[in-house]
């Protein structure tokens, strides 16, 4: 008789599926992605294709290079994913005034520009013929008025001040004069109204693709970055949580160090949490923050995770993150917060980059699962932590993530050595396609869940890239221009179903 611990039949009750692909990167009308039909029908791809997750990255307001990771708030939700089309159902806005928003539009890619210039004005139209009295605008920004009054206050200040960071505001408004802040309120009473409204459509909107979701069986994976950006509502509106100078600007930012990827690693130039200040206060901020993400999501990735553990501390105004220095974060103290007033919840780790046995041991300690990726998998030595033969069982296993090439991509650029090694490990062949062979080696593998951008399963190469760190111009901006076939649906459902991640909800 086996031994108990050979469960097979819990074994292959955790294991599933799901697809990475943003809500931007929709295809459909007005320069982006939206809440709208498309999502609806990306979710009906999924169940095609045997899925039960799709993942996406950060939903907030983008700031400053258009990436997700640095957000006006981490709490409110990006302006530009309102679906207009549904909007004009609700009577708020007409045919003639959406017509010139797809004058000119390259469907692959998007004009961040256009719609930094575009897109506020039509949802102003949008505004002006919204009854702010309704009962259920109300009750909403009642119920999140722990960071809509903040969220509100502060892009309407932001306006008022040209656009410029929130450090570079009128004393008063900068250090949150309360008289002060209470007169420009009665005065830019409708400004501050407006960005409560887009938020109550967003949330308005989100719900029902979540219900849509949710119908079909499917989950949402959700992605929150570790920092915030330092020009937010949030960093404005808690000073006292992060390590900041008396004329509140930040001490130290965030980064890595040097590595073999880089020779100067990477400075991400966020604020730093002043984690005795978040300790004092019972993480508050925290967990409010975890469960807002919660509402959006049922499951979410806490990028860079080993910031937790310890995290690489630079000098604000440092050219580079080579005279940063290793500090001790909040370890499982933190966790042990969240965990008392959220309870268990599923959140992955992202544990790439520099790990150590004590981030290896926090993540044990959290019962998060952790990330491998295929495409690091092929080391000289072939005895990487992301080769499958490694795995064990509590992993997400992904063939890339938003921050790598794509398959392809990474097949043509990387040496033929590495190709080779990948081609023998796998048994990759041009008939199956090695894109399709790679999602099969990582289907198969041990760990309870695989991921794949919708990139890799189309066979896309580098043009469809979503992001290359460190870099700024050329990122976020990638579209599919169709939902995936039913073709395809039926293949990826085969690799699905053969490894027993179909979906058994």
């Amino acid at each position: 008789m086996l031994d108990e611990r050979f469960n097979f039949q819990k074994i292959n009750e955790n294991r599933t599926a799901g697809v990475l692909l943003h809500i931007s990167s929709l295809p459909g009308p007005y320069g982006i992605g939206t809440l709208g039909e498309n999502a609806r029908r990306f979710a009906d791809f999924l169940v095609e294709s045997g899925q039960s997750y799709w993942q996406l990255l950060p939903v907030g307001p983008t700031s400053y290079g258009d990436s997700p990771y640095q957000s006006f708030s981490s709490f409110a939700g990006n302006p530009y994913f309102i679906d207009l089309d549904y909007l004009k159902n609700d009577g708020l806005l007409t045919e003639e005034e959406l017509a010139p928003l797809n004058e000119n539009l390259n469907p692959e890619y998007i004009d961040y520009g256009r719609l930094y210039h575009e897109r506020f004005d039509i949802l102003k139209k949008a505004f002006s013929r919204f009854d702010i009295d309704s009962k259920d605008f109300s009750s909403f920004a009642k119920k999140e008025s722990i960071w809509l009054n903040d969220y509100a206050q502060f892009m309407a200040l932001k306006n008022y001040h040209g656009g410029v960071a929130w450090q570079k505001w009128e004393d008063k408004y900068k250090h949150r004069d309360e008289q002060a802040l209470e007169e420009f309120e009665q005065d830019n009473w409708e400004e501050i109204t407006f960005y409560m409204f887009i938020q109550y459509i967003f949330y308005r909107q989100w719900e029902a693709l979540k219900d849509y979701v949710h119908g079909k069986n499917l989950e949402l994976i959700g992605d929150i970055p570790i920092y915030v950006a330092e020009d937010s509502a949030d960093v404005w509106a808690n000073p006292e949580i992060f390590k900041l100078d008396p004329n509140l600007t930040p001490k130290y930012v965030g980064g890595v160090p040097p590595d073999g990827f880089s020779e100067t690693g990477q400075l991400w130039g966020n604020p730093i949490y002043d984690w005795e200040k978040n300790k004092e206060t019972g993480y508050k901020w925290w967990i409010e923050r975890i469960r807002a993400s919660f509402k959006l999501f049922d499951v979410i990735r806490i990028d860079h995770f080993r910031g937790f553990e310890s995290y690489w501390e630079i000098p604000y105004g440092s050219e580079t993150a080579v005279n940063g220095q290793w500090v001790d974060g909040p370890k499982y103290d933190l966790f042990r917060a969240i965990k008392g007033e959220l309870g268990e919840l599923p959140i992955i780790a992202e544990d790439l980059g520099l790990m150590t046995k004590e981030v290896y041991e926090l993540r044990k300690e959290t019962e998060y699962p952790g990330m491998k990726i295929i495409q690091f998998a092929f080391n000289p030595e072939m005895n990487s932590e992301h080769i499958p033969h490694n795995y064990s069982t509590d992993y997400v296993v992904y063939a890339g993530t938003h921050d790598n090439e794509t398959l392809q991509g990474w097949l043509n650029s990387t040496d033929e050595a590495t190709v080779q090694r990948a081609v023998e490990y796998a048994g990759l062949t041009h008939e199956e396609g090695y894109n399709w062979g790679i999602i099969r080696l990582a289907m198969t593998s041990v760990a309870d869940t695989a991921i794949f951008q919708l990139q890799d399963i189309l066979g896309l190469d580098n043009s469809a890239r979503m992001n290359t760190p460190s870099t700024l111009g050329n990122n976020w901006k990638w579209r599919t221009l169709e939902i995936p076939s039913k073709e395809i649906a039926e293949r990826l459902c085969k690799y699905t179903k053969n490894s027993s991640r179909l979906n058994k909800k």
